[in-house]
């Protein structure tokens, strides 16, 4: 019919998620969208109001009648970061002709039983996983699309699946091929619990959001301009210190603390989230800071002793221990992190993976650690700051290298040119054209 407008389910989706951000007040507030579906079906929820920002305790409230009874299969999409702002963008909707990058998610909604919260509270750090650990008494099992094909499910008993999606902030492909990524792993996920015929309910929602709306004004500023995707960077995190109050003995910082799984789920960065010290200890030999995040735990053990070659006292990081989901690995700093024990120590890189300054205890370990920008000090602060950085980067980098080589080659050609110049010489004696001419006789 001429003049008509129809929407796609997942474009219907985008629409919603739209006018949740038109018409929502201005806050400050820090929240993160929360998409369910379910191969069976779904308890009514009633419908939130504009601008209404769910608490967890009506989430909790939810899913005690979703879970109440019986064993079930949930599976957990967890992303690093997601705004409802990444559906309205990357969803091909409002005349947009780009394509979806949720085409897969779309589908499931579509043909499932499925609850929508645009707005879901967030205070620090998202706690979904916590709170479907508790509702269904399992841990959560981290997997991705390789491995859930090697897995064997146990309908007859609670299942918490998760799946570990990366965001477009620390890559170099952009968010809408981020996202479609993560859309094609969540395709796959679904196609093989489709084939082993197994009933689940799933969830999307994200461990952070992407972006945080400062006033209504800007969102509407936002929505005039959609297709401008630039987001500003985050404020600079402060170091971590330990202890928290009082002077403090340990410092760290870094850009990323990424981790990664070598089955390709992806890289997960723990620096953006809350953290405690618990368990962190120092004395004047040893030094050693446990960040403690949900799933993971990363432990940093630095040691100082003399050395009477250089008649002086240096630090080194002996080992990075990371736990995570029932998993202990460790990786040894045997190859160069260390500094004088009055320095901090700094490298723009360390990772246990290509040119690796950390190296797996275990050679068949399948996590890989990347710190950007990392800085770490166990002893000799002085009043809370860094002291001075024993960078690890040699004086002779290899660009210095390639400089000196090719100015050397250089040198080389232009000496040789030179003696090859000085060794022409003049010729003693000329050829006459003036002169008689030589005849000679012929015989008959």
């Amino acid at each position: 019919m001429s003049g008509s407008v129809w929407l796609s389910g997942g474009q219907f989706l985008c629409f919603l998620f739209f006018l949740a951000t038109c018409l929502a007040p201005g806050s400050s507030t820090a929240q993160v969208p929360l998409l369910m579906w379910s191969s069976d079906s779904l308890p009514p929820l009633a419908p939130a109001t504009a601008g209404h920002i769910t608490p967890h305790e009506e989430v909790t409230a939810y899913l005690s009648s979703v879970f109440g009874s019986g064993s079930h299969t949930v599976l957990l999409f967890l992303q690093d970061k997601l705004s409802k702002d990444d559906f309205t963008l990357y969803g091909g909707v409002f005349g947009n002709k780009q394509e979806s990058a949720f085409k897969h998610l779309e589908a499931a909604l579509r043909s499932s039983s499925s609850v929508t919260l645009p707005a879901l509270e967030w205070t620090g750090l998202s706690a979904i996983p916590t709170l479907l650990q508790d509702k269904l008494g399992v841990p959560p099992l981290l997997v991705d699309a390789d491995t859930l094909s090697h897995l064997s499910i146990n309908t007859s008993a609670n299942n918490l699946l998760l799946v570990h999606l990366p965001y477009c902030s620390n890559s170099l492909k952009t968010c809408k091929e981020v996202l479609n990524d993560n859309d094609q792993i969540i395709g796959n996920v679904l196609s093989f619990l489709k084939d082993e015929d197994v009933s689940y309910t799933a969830m999307y929602t994200g461990l952070h959001p992407s972006r945080v709306r400062a006033s209504g004004f800007h969102m509407i500023t936002k929505i005039l301009t959609l297709q401008a995707t630039a987001q500003a960077p985050d404020d600079a995190n402060p170091p971590i210190v330990y202890p928290e109050s009082g002077s403090p003995c340990i410092m760290l910082w870094a850009q990323n603390l990424s981790v990664d799984t070598t089955s390709g789920a992806g890289w997960f960065d723990l620096a953006q989230q809350s953290h405690s010290t618990a368990g962190s200890m120092c004395n004047s030999t040893n030094s050693l800071l446990v960040l403690n995040y949900p799933n993971y735990t990363l432990s940093f053990s630095m040691s100082q002793r003399f050395y009477p070659i250089s008649a002086r006292n240096w630090f080194t990081l002996d080992q990075v221990q990371l736990r995570a989901f029932n998993q202990t690995e460790t990786f040894i700093g045997s190859r160069g992190i260390y500094a004088p024990a009055e320095y901090s120590y700094r490298c723009q890189t360390v990772r246990s993976y290509q040119d690796a300054l950390l190296l797996p205890a275990d050679i068949t370990s399948q996590w890989r650690l990347e710190f950007t920008d990392f800085q770490i000090q166990g002893f000799s602060l002085a009043s809370g700051n860094f002291s001075y950085a024993s960078d690890c980067a040699g004086f002779f980098t290899p660009g210095i290298w390639m400089g000196l080589v090719t100015s050397l080659l250089m040198l080389l050609i232009f000496v040789y040119g030179l003696h090859m110049i000085m060794q022409l010489n003049t010729m003693d004696r000329f050829d006459d054209p003036k002169g008689p001419t030589i005849s000679v006789p012929q015989t008959e």
